[in-house]
């Protein structure tokens, strides 16, 4: 089942690839344009109606209070220019926005996309470094190949379903798939090296011992994200995409983990005589 769910991630990767000329859908701060924050209480829908044949490309959102819920302003970010993004919203609102009742940030193209080149090096540079650490803690190429498959499984089947959820990511987004390197590979180290070595114990004993260990680790992570999310959904964009792409990716690692590096390492140790 794990090997179906990445090919298939894989097959609609390419599929959005050559659809959208990337592989993930960028918002403002990767590809650059306005961001307007308005310190007033709007209906949302109806601002979204009213804006949807005058802005090219835009997304809206409220910002409330966390203790009253009340909603203090909302943020509009949108690739047209500054100048039309505010003439349209003063139309909207019936006056003029200004330092004092509104905030304005424009981020250029070319800048959007250095930062987003060098945060995708970065991603690379660390899963290609965490292989190499792998393969020097084990020595050997099948349990090093079954931890790091397993980590490329987590990260493209999330990015998989990221893209089919229609979610735009931001420069927040791309580092909590850096951080879910390291989720994922926590859990396959301490299940393969427990795999590995005897301690006098059964290969099955050592197994389950591992799974009941590590099945707490990520089911743990995942209600501390989900609770926070849930928390935070309403108060700030950036926290709540990393935390639902932390909580899709470690969903994925309960997968990948006890099923792909939990049969290839229980495989290997069979057939070599661990027991």
């Amino acid at each position: 089942m794990p090997a179906v769910l990445l090919i298939l991630s894989l097959s609609y990767i390419v599929y959005f690839y050559v659809q959208n000329g990337d592989i993930i859908r960028k918002d403002i701060s990767l590809k650059g344009g306005t961001t307007i924050t308005v310190y007033a209480d709007v209906d949302i829908s109806s601002l979204e109606k009213a804006l949807s044949d005058k802005l090219d490309d835009f997304s809206i959102r409220a910002i409330s209070d966390l203790r009253t819920r009340k909603q203090e302003a909302f943020v509009i970010q949108t690739i047209s220019g500054v100048e039309e993004t505010k003439s349209v919203l003063e139309g909207y609102l019936g006056y003029e926005l200004n330092e004092e009742n509104s905030s304005v940030e424009f981020t250029g193209s070319a800048l959007s996309t250095a930062f987003y080149s060098q945060l995708r090096l970065a991603i690379i540079a660390a899963f290609t470094l965490m292989a190499i650490v792998v393969f020097i803690i084990f020595r050997t190429f099948v349990p090093s190949f079954a931890v790091v498959i397993s980590a490329f499984a987590d990260i493209t089947m999330s990015l998989a379903l990221v893209n089919f959820l229609g979610i735009k990511l931001s420069a927040a987004g791309i580092i909590a798939f850096l951080m879910l390197i390291g989720y994922s590979v926590d859990t396959d180290i301490m299940f393969t090296s427990r795999a590995l070595k005897s301690k006098n114990e059964k290969l099955n004993k050592r197994l389950f011992s591992a799974f009941k260990t590590g099945a707490t680790m990520t089911i743990t992570s995942i209600a501390s994200v989900l609770i926070a999310f849930f928390i935070i959904k309403n108060f700030s964009s950036i926290l709540s995409q990393i935390f639902i792409i932390l909580t899709i990716g470690l969903c994925f690692d309960l997968l990948n983990t006890w099923l792909t590096n939990a049969g290839i390492i229980k495989w290997y140790c069979e057939r070599k005589g661990i027991e």
